[in-house]
């Protein structure tokens, strides 16, 4: 068998079995549903900044937020960050330091597709605690809201792409676990990017124009920002569309640079007999 031939049954073998993954997943995510709370309610920082800035603007709109904006966008950062978030770095973490890892290397299909099915079927907890969010949302930021039919795409396969960045990135630190003993500092130091530059605390057209020039060149906006000033009808549709080709370049990189960390980490894993 050629490798092209390998590669395509490996694919279909995935593809075939991943809606079983997904009840599988479903049903590990209903079995924690406490832990899956807990871990939702700690993605909740917008709200903290959306009090702090609609106080702000009281009195006088903050560049183009008026309190309605200003509800509109850090609400959409909620909802953003719960539908695109990934906690892939904590299992890596524990996989391949107890071992468990092992498990997945002796499935038919590759391990972090394993872990994406498994990220994925927390989906609808995820989507019952942002209903009532989206409800507020069309409330107060309705009218802010586009109605063509281009950004409405641009926005949901940004959130595809938001999640994937995502997804990816926690792939790629997680397999710094098969090197150091945990990857979760580095993964600290991610997130104090993210927290930064992404627009998840601030809108990121705010800050000085020398920070959102290195916001546009890094991924954190991709991961939020991007999704949130498309939903909320800050982007036009030329914008929204070279910004949507960046972010899945991002997509591209970090899967490229996650399966390669996680293929050179095998091979130190499995030399060790684990």
């Amino acid at each position: 068998m050629t490798a092209e031939a390998w590669k395509q049954g490996a694919f279909a073998r995935a593809l075939a079995a991943y809606p079983t993954l997904l009840r599988v997943g479903f049903a590990e995510a209903v079995a924690y549903r406490a832990e899956m709370i807990v871990w939702m309610l700690t993605t909740t920082m917008p709200l903290v900044s959306l009090a702090l800035w609609t106080a702000v603007a009281a009195g006088e709109p903050v560049g183009r937020f008026g309190e309605p904006e200003l509800v509109a966008y850090f609400l959409g950062a909620l909802v953003v960050r719960q539908v695109t978030g990934s906690w892939l770095v904590w299992e890596m973490n524990m996989d391949i330091k107890s071992g468990a890892l092992s498990q997945r290397l002796l499935k038919p299909i590759h391990p972090l597709i394993g872990y994406s099915a498994e990220n994925l079927a927390a989906m609808p907890f995820r989507a019952l605690l942002t209903v009532p969010v989206i409800v507020v949302m069309l409330f107060y930021g309705s009218a802010a809201f586009p109605h063509d039919p281009l950004l409405i795409a641009v926005f949901l396969v940004s959130l595809l792409g938001a999640w994937l960045i995502n997804f990816f990135t926690m792939a790629l630190i997680g397999s710094l676990a098969f090197h150091i003993e945990s990857s979760a500092s580095v993964f600290q130091v991610w997130l104090m990017g993210f927290m930064i530059l992404s627009g998840y605390l601030v809108p990121l057209e705010l800050f000085p124009p020398w920070v959102r020039t290195l916001s546009d060149v890094l991924p954190f906006r991709y991961t939020l920002a991007f999704s949130v000033e498309t939903a909320i009808g800050l982007l036009d549709a030329k914008r929204a569309l070279f910004e949507l080709g960046v972010q899945w370049a991002y997509v591209a990189a970090t899967a490229v640079a996650a399966l390669a960390a996680f293929r050179h980490g095998v091979r130190r894993f499995s030399a060790f007999g684990a």
